[in-house]
């Protein structure tokens, strides 16, 4: 049960169902790198194993919760390219994440990418009645157990002279979201880690960048957050999901939502020799909503 706890809730979607991008003929603009993805048992970090392997990557796929991790390791699989490693990886212990770290060095000898992704979105109710423990459990998956994923590869990637790591915020840690006040306090922590960690890597010939999307969807995230914020009894949300995914629509430039495929695409730019020059920015993907 501590383990379902930490999971992020996901639809567990089929590689067709994410809209992963097919990759092109001869495409191998990640053929030798090995990418270690945390919270790989969810839509996100499957979307992005499938599309890593695509262009040639090793991929590790590292989660708490191993069902939703080998639908992910199914569904890999079926994808030609390089071998892939699972390993049951909680970002909460010193001694589970150091033991993933060594297995994926033993079995590529190497890391050369981390999309740094696993996180919890805990509860959602206004400040006066949110639970302090489950705020803690936020900041101990979403910013300390980011932050010891970070240095336990970063100190692997230094004995092989680098790397680039990619860690998933928010734009919710930007501009604040009504009844998350645990969420959008770990984002923004994520988003400040990312600014002073790549200080401190930059030497080591190691980048860290982060990724903040916002409204993505469709699908059972989308839905279910929408119908959580219609039960908050918050004067910023209406009283039903329909109304509530009405209106957040409403406030984005684009007047659409964003796909899973669209942030991987720009997880990859971040991790790719296409960025070569950046690190410790924050890439917004949420069609502009941050500007209002």
């Amino acid at each position: 049960m501590a383990a379902r706890r930490l999971q992020v809730a996901t639809s567990h979607l089929s590689a067709r169902e994410l809209g992963v991008a097919g990759a092109a003929a001869g495409d191998e603009s990640f053929s030798g790198a090995v990418v270690v993805i945390t919270g790989a048992g969810g839509n996100f970090g499957r979307a992005g194993a499938i599309y890593f392997k695509k262009r040639g990557a090793s991929v590790v796929l590292m989660d708490v919760v191993p069902k939703p991790l080998q639908e992910t390791e199914q569904e890999l699989a079926a994808v030609p390219g390089p071998a892939s490693l699972t390993v049951i990886c909680d970002v909460t212990s010193d001694k589970s994440v150091n033991d993933a770290v060594t297995a994926a060095e033993k079995r590529f000898g190497k890391i050369t990418h981390l999309w740094n992704n696993a996180g919890y979105q805990g509860a959602m109710k206004m400040t006066l009645e949110y639970p302090v423990n489950d705020f803690q459990r936020v900041q101990d998956i979403n910013v300390t157990g980011g932050f010891r994923v970070l240095q336990a590869v970063a100190r692997s990637m230094k004995k092989t002279g680098g790397g680039v790591i990619v860690n998933t915020a928010s734009v919710a840690g930007l501009r604040g979201t009504p009844t998350m006040p645990a969420y959008v306090a770990s984002k923004a922590a994520t988003i400040a880690l990312t600014m002073s960690v790549a200080k401190d890597l930059a030497p080591h010939n190691i980048r860290v960048n982060a990724i903040s999307p916002a409204l993505i969807g469709p699908g059972f995230m989308w839905d279910r957050q929408n119908q959580m914020h219609a039960e908050t009894g918050s004067p910023y949300f209406a009283n039903t999901q329909d109304a509530v995914a009405k209106a957040k629509l409403g406030g984005v430039p684009m007047k659409r939502l964003g796909s899973i495929d669209e942030v991987v695409k720009a997880v990859a730019f971040l991790l790719s020799d296409q960025s070569s020059y950046c690190t410790g920015t924050n890439l917004i993907v949420d069609g502009g909503l941050a500007m209002r």
